[in-house]
């Protein structure tokens, strides 16, 4: 009797915006998508979201060696609830019950990501505890998916390459093809054909222009590009942010969205300086698929940066490849990174690598995960 390696998952997806929980069921064994279930999101509770930033500021401030904040534990169990909570409603929404899923696949909420420097390891902290969720929910959880790599030598990040092929394979897309997922950082999947592809973080997403909008009292982020769209680029500026010696580094290389300061923006008022974000995050692609040293048939881009319409105006005018959002293929654009850790989910329960030399820097492909059992 043939064995049968698809399962039923749900995965899950918190991004550094702090925005919602996004959640996505797939049909999957990993390595082939064979059925797209409902996906959804939740917004976070401001009492959830307080916690983390807490815990986020916590973590910048902790140094190596020393214990670790205590409020991680406290900020890991109200992740672990708030996607139960979620995953409560979205699984009857959608007429699904817990006992129909072969698996749960939790990122966790980032707190900290360092890349390794100089011969030194990374760090990288996701928040949510998957014991708990376990727990509640009675089905196995996938979690911890950048631990192994960071110790193995990996930047950790990013990690959705794997599936952005999948993804671009089942909607027969023809290589080369690039996806940019656009989220507190930018990432840009290269897929050059067969198994040959490679990623990394471009620059900022849509981070620095979020710590841009709270530090001034404007909101939680430029909704639709409100600030960018009337203010004007200070190209003086964008050219400081690039002489970052992160760019001058080659891929595969990865970042925090605090790596960057926003003291160079500080005598511009917040559309000029919102404008001048829009440009660094766009020319930083550019430099990305510059390096790549060919060219896309065509730019993917998913993630919550594509509902601002200056960063995708500001893409298509300084890349020469196409640039289409990802809907245009039928893609679920803001479940895609939720689809991404249901597809990594079911490779961890199968042994299989989930990262790469070309994606992460690690020595060889490597397992990764671990799987926690009610």
């Amino acid at each position: 009797m043939a064995v049968k390696l698809a399962m039923l998952v749900l995965g899950f997806m918190t991004g550094t915006s702090l925005d919602a929980v996004d959640m996505a069921v797939l049909d999957t064994d990993g390595e082939t998508i064979f059925e797209f279930g409902p996906a959804g999101e939740r917004k976070l509770t401001d009492a959830t979201r307080d916690v983390v930033m807490a815990a986020t500021r916590q973590a910048l401030a902790w140094e190596r060696g020393a214990p670790e904040p205590p409020i991680f534990h406290h900020a890991a169990e109200m992740v672990a609830e708030e996607h139960f909570a979620a995953a409560e409603a979205f699984l009857q929404e959608s007429g699904l019950a817990w006992p129909d899923l072969d698996l749960v696949a939790m990122h966790g909420q980032t707190v900290l990501h360092e890349r390794p420097r100089d011969g030194v390891v990374g760090r990288t902290v996701q928040l949510g505890d998957a014991g708990l969720l376990a727990k509640l929910c009675g089905r196995p959880v996938a979690c911890d998916f950048r631990t192994a790599d960071v110790a193995a030598g990996g930047e950790g990040a990013p990690l959705a390459a794997a599936y952005h092929v999948a993804r671009a394979r089942h909607s027969k897309l023809a290589p080369p093809l690039a996806v940019l997922n656009i989220g507190g950082v930018a990432n840009l999947t290269w897929w050059a054909g067969g198994d040959d592809f490679t990623a990394f973080d471009t620059g900022p997403g849509n981070g620095m222009l979020d710590l841009l909008v709270q530090a001034r009292g404007a909101g939680r982020y430029d909704a639709g590009g409100k600030y960018a769209s009337v203010g004007r680029a200070d190209e003086g500026v964008v050219r400081a942010l690039l002489a970052h010696p992160y760019f001058q580094g080659p891929p595969p290389k990865s970042l925090d969205r605090h790596d960057f300061s926003l003291e160079p923006l500080e005598a511009l008022q917040l559309e000029d300086a919102a404008a001048t974000l829009v440009a660094f995050t766009a020319e930083a692609v550019r430099l990305g698929v510059e390096a790549l040293g060919a060219q896309p048939n065509e730019v993917i881009v998913t993630g919550g940066g594509r509902h601002n319409p200056e960063i995708m105006q500001a893409l298509a005018e300084r890349l020469s490849a196409p640039v289409r959002p990802a809907e245009d293929h039928g893609w679920r654009g803001d479940a895609l990174e939720a689809e991404a850790f249901a597809f990594l989910g079911a490779r961890v329960k199968r042994g299989l690598p989930i990262t790469f030399p070309n994606t992460t820097g690690v020595a060889s492909p490597t397992t990764g995960g671990r799987i926690i059992r009610p």
